[in-house]
Formats: C-alpha cells, sequence, structure tokens
C-alpha cells in the first residue's frame, strides 16, 4: 500500500476487543455504544467513528447460543430431574422459560463477540 493510503494499520488485539464488546461498547476506542437497538449495530460509534453496520454477523450469533443453551441446559436438567421430583406439567414450563430468557440474555453479547472478532482480524468490510 502507498504511504497516502487510509488504511489503518494499528494493531487491533482480539482480547480487549472481545472484553469491550461483550460489554455494549464499541471494540475501537471503548467510549461509544455498540448497539443502537437491541440487535442493531450502532452506524458508528459517536466517539471514534468507527462504522459497525458493515458487519455480517449473519446466523453465527444465534448458532453460538444454541450451542452454549444446550451446553448449559441438558445438564442442569439431568441434575435437577435426579436431585428432586418436578411433576412434568411444571417441567413443561420450566425448562422452555429457562432457554427463552437465557437465550435474550445471551444473543446480544454473542453478536457483540462475532463482530468484535470480525473487527479485530479485519474481516468483512473492516479494514
Amino acid at each position: 500500500m502507498s504511504e497516502g493510503s487510509t488504511r489503518d494499520d494499528a494493531a487491533r488485539p482480539l482480547r480487549p476487543a472481545l472484553a469491550l464488546a461483550l460489554r455494549g461498547r464499541c471494540p475501537a476506542c471503548g467510549e461509544g455504544r455498540m448497539f443502537a437497538r437491541f440487535l442493531k449495530p450502532s452506524p458508528a460509534c459517536e466517539a471514534c467513528g468507527q462504522a459497525w453496520d458493515r458487519s455480517r454477523a449473519d446466523d453465527f450469533p444465534a448458532y453460538i447460543v444454541i450451542l452454549l443453551l444446550g451446553h448449559i441446559l441438558v445438564p442442569l436438567m439431568i441434575e435437577v430431574n435426579a436431585a428432586l421430583d418436578i411433576p412434568l406439567g411444571m417441567q413443561a414450563l420450566l425448562w422452555p422459560g429457562l432457554a427463552i430468557l437465557l437465550a435474550v440474555a445471551m444473543i446480544q453479547p454473542a453478536k457483540a463477540a462475532v463482530i468484535a472478532f470480525q473487527w479485530s482480524r479485519r474481516m468483512d468490510g473492516f479494514r
């Protein structure tokens, strides 16, 4: 690239970027918000101007959440059923309700982590 290039060659370490993104902060500067709404990335960071609407996380955050939910809920269900005698009707309300609550709590941090990973590796429009 030429010296007049606009490409940012500064280091983008993954660990600090993930730590900031999981808190909903801009991985580039740590000041601005990463999301404008629940799952809608901000067009750009209000502090540093880094564009977040270029990211294409697609379905990967949902796959991460599904994988994690399975690894959390299945052992929990087995242990609870072994220790307690909960009626089947109560379990039919408990486990899907818990799965929905956990999925809603985990989806935004999962999407933020995917976007931060893409940004730190200069993938998919983050040059």
